[in-house]
């Protein structure tokens, strides 16, 4: 993957993080550095501390307090959630601004957009924060045009067959 480009992972279809977390994988393996902001992820991965034995070639973060899905949450603890939330979007623009890392993966960003916690004006301004040299990735479900017009590369994961 070349350095600088913005990649965005979209589509109703399983796979979207773990392609994200390859990537990261693959950079970190490479002697480049990693930092994953997720949100949207409910409870997350069930061992956080497999997670810290990642560092401190990739580190992951997450700004979200609650359990459970974002979904399932009261308009009173959306609205809490969404201040996190906020604090996780200008962490990532710090990071994006210094060049702290070599890629920054904003895993389920787009779900922001879907649920009216951020606009894509709002996305466009982080992005536009980057320091050249640093790759992005972007992950969701969905991808309108404009998103897609933010991007060197999209692809688009779907759901071909799932076992019932």
């Amino acid at each position: 993957m070349k350095q600088g480009l913005i990649h965005i992972y979209s589509g109703d279809g399983h796979g979207k993080s773990p392609a994200a977390l390859g990537k990261a994988v693959m950079m970190a393996a490479s002697g480049k550095s990693v930092v994953i902001i997720q949100f949207l992820k409910g409870k997350g991965v069930a061992d956080p501390a497999f997670l810290s034995r990642l560092e401190p070639e990739i580190k992951i973060f997450r700004f979200e307090k609650a359990d459970l899905d974002y979904a399932e949450l009261t308009q009173e603890k959306k609205a809490e959630e969404n201040f996190n939330i906020k604090n996780g979007i200008n962490f990532a623009k710090k990071v994006l601004a210094t060049g702290e890392c070599d890629l920054l993966i904003l895993d389920e960003i787009l779900g922001l957009i879907d649920n009216g916690i951020i606009t894509v004006e709002e996305l466009k301004n982080l992005l536009d924060a980057r320091d050249e040299d640093t790759s992005v990735i972007l992950t969701g479900i969905f991808a309108n045009e404009e998103i897609c017009m933010l991007a060197d590369e999209v692809s688009r994961i779907e759901t071909v067959k799932r076992k019932q």
